[in-house]
């Protein structure tokens, strides 16, 4: 039997077999209509821009079931883990679910483990229900079924339990006959660039034998990983990155035997493009025969974040994006005819602002661990807004790397403005309640409470990662304990305002985000405090920005923060 787990949950979508027959969704979605005011991929003209979503939804795999296009992401050590998100038209997509809110095994993710936790997953729809498998590079390979992509979703179950196997996607046979395909982390395998089928149960609960090696890219293709299995034509189709994140090709392989020999061709290349990698991603049939593909693009600080290309077939190989220089092999493009999926649809773009006026957090946050039952308490039903206990840091505690109650979203564009309102009510001195950005280096505009009253002040933290200390500084004086926090993102670059012109081949500092941070006691007029801070990502992930509420030291009761809103606006 396996288990169902009753919690919400959240997944990015995921690449299915290339030939999907016309189904009906499971489950109707009831789903609001979001549109970001800072980044759109709808033109409103027919095209699309890439990045079709700029947030980190690293390692992309996505399908098709019906009329519905599901994505999934790694969410590593970020709980609620493994978001998925929904579209109609591959161009517009919003969050769906959560696929957990605690992370297994729960005494490991109780605390942060940076770079951690789900890496890339791959999501498949068979005999009506749908299948994601991801892996945790320390524990093996798991595996997540539900009948409707909302959930509830089973329990994740260990079908691998070895150290450094990652990237699993399924793949189930004309004959009915079940497999799982992966690839190795030399970090915890000592193994690398290789790609590793197993036979599995019809069920997908179950791995069959140790594996043999199919593919072995050293020499050619080094670090190749992320492998999508897909059949056409008579021919088993492997998609894997090669390269390395920053600097690789997407590279197609295919055999009449699924065990191989494989012979390979590179389909997608940096060229003369601005788009660094591409790495890692979903092909994908529309309801009207088109094929396209869906992957990311490492841009540092602003994360892994996701674009679409249009896919043709040459002799039986794909040809990704356009090829510009007639060698063969397609480069990414920056806009496009949208995708033939045979009508229309309105613009839609992941959540990020929040009113809090609903009895439960929105699918866009997460906590940098497993949450406790004190972080926090929506109440917007009762009375409009989210609050923050000020809970007390872990012992020891130098800086925020290890503090699990930082409660964060992704980047959603190069140039935003995050602005937020709460009222602060604290009960003994040093809890603080604050606005941060988030990463191996991090800011925070925050409010402690004094032996002197309410003070605002600017901290910042570099390579917090190995416990370097914060450096507070603008220590301010308030009256109010009602407050405005707001911080300014600007794509700020090296001889250019530009940021597609940028090439990440040619500085590490690309996706310079320089924050900014001030604050307002009326809403109206805002201070600027601190130095404007770069910043900078985190462990397999961009920057985040959020809200946090601690306190050092233990008391009977803590005190606590009521944030009405966060928006996010230019």
């Amino acid at each position: 039997m396996f288990p169902l787990l009753l919690l919400p949950l959240t997944i990015q979508i995921a690449s299915a077999q290339l030939t999907v027959k016309k189904v009906t969704t499971p489950a109707k979605l009831n789903e609001a209509t979001y549109v970001s005011k800072v980044w759109v991929a709808d033109n409103g003209d027919g095209t699309y821009k890439n990045p079709i979503i700029h947030a980190d939804y690293s390692d992309p795999d996505a399908i098709r079931v019906g009329d519905d296009y599901y994505l999934v992401a790694s969410s590593f050590n970020y709980v609620p883990g493994l978001p998925i998100l929904h579209s109609k038209d591959l161009v517009n997509w919003t969050i769906v679910a959560n696929v957990f809110t605690q992370q297994p095994p729960y005494s490991r993710f109780d605390s942060v483990q940076h770079g951690g936790g789900v890496w890339a997953p791959a999501i498949r729809y068979h005999k009506g229900e749908f299948y994601i498998y991801y892996p945790d590079p320390d524990l093996g390979i798991y595996v997540v079924k539900a009948k409707n992509i909302t959930g509830p979703w089973s329990v994740p179950l260990l079908i691998k339990n070895s150290k450094g196997w990652i990237d699993p996607c399924p793949f189930w046979d004309e004959d009915g006959k079940a497999y799982l395909i992966n690839g190795m982390a030399g970090s915890r395998a000592g193994i690398k660039s290789c790609l590793i089928l197993n036979r599995m149960s019809e069920d997908g609960t179950k791995l069959l034998d140790e594996g043999a090696l199919v593919f072995d890219g050293h020499g050619k293709h080094p670090t190749i990983e992320g492998p999508k299995l897909y059949k056409r034509n008579g021919y088993y189709y492997i998609l894997a990155p090669a390269g390395g994140v920053g600097t690789g090709w997407q590279l197609a392989m295919r055999s009449k035997d699924i065990y191989g020999p494989y012979e390979d061709k590179i389909v997608l290349e940096k060229g003369t493009a601005i788009t660094n990698g591409p790495h890692q991603g979903a092909l994908i049939e529309t309801q009207t025969g088109e094929n396209w593909f869906i992957h990311f693009q490492d841009k540092d600080a602003y994360g892994r974040i996701a674009h679409l290309e249009p896919v043709k077939w040459v002799n039986d190989w794909p040809l990704m994006g356009v090829d510009k220089d007639g060698n063969g092999v397609g480069e990414p493009v920056l806009s496009y005819k949208k995708p033939n999926v045979g009508q229309t649809y309105p613009k839609n773009t992941p959540q990020e602002s929040d009113e809090f006026n609903e009895s439960k957090l929105g699918l866009q946050w997460q906590w940098n661990a497993n949450p406790k039952s004190n972080f926090c308490f929506p109440a917007g039903k009762s009375y409009g807004f989210l609050r923050l206990y000020n809970v007390p840091v872990p012992e020891n505690t130098t800086n925020f790397w290890n503090v699990p109650n930082l409660l964060t979203q992704k980047f959603p564009a190069p140039d935003f403005t995050a602005t937020t309102k709460f009222s602060f009510t604290p009960r003994t001195d040093d809890e603080e309640t604050g606005l941060i950005i988030s990463g191996i280096d991090y800011a925070y505009i925050s409010v402690k409470k004094t032996a002197k009253g309410l003070v605002v002040s600017h901290t910042k933290c570099i390579n917090a990662e190995n416990g370097s200390p914060e450096k507070k500084s603008n220590d301010v004086s308030v009256k109010s304990e009602t407050l405005y926090f707001k911080v300014t993102v600007k794509n700020i670059l090296p001889n250019t305002n530009d940021y597609t012109t940028y090439n990440i081949a040619e500085n590490s500092a690309y996706g310079n985000a320089l924050c900014t941070f001030s604050y307002s006691e009326d809403g109206k007029s805002f201070t600027a405090i601190g130095e404007p801070f770069a910043a900078k990502k985190g462990k397999w992930v961009g920057s985040t920005v959020g809200i946090f509420a601690i306190r050092h030291g233990k008391t009977y009761e803590t005190g606590y923060a009521d944030y009405d809103w966060f928006r996010i606006d230019k």
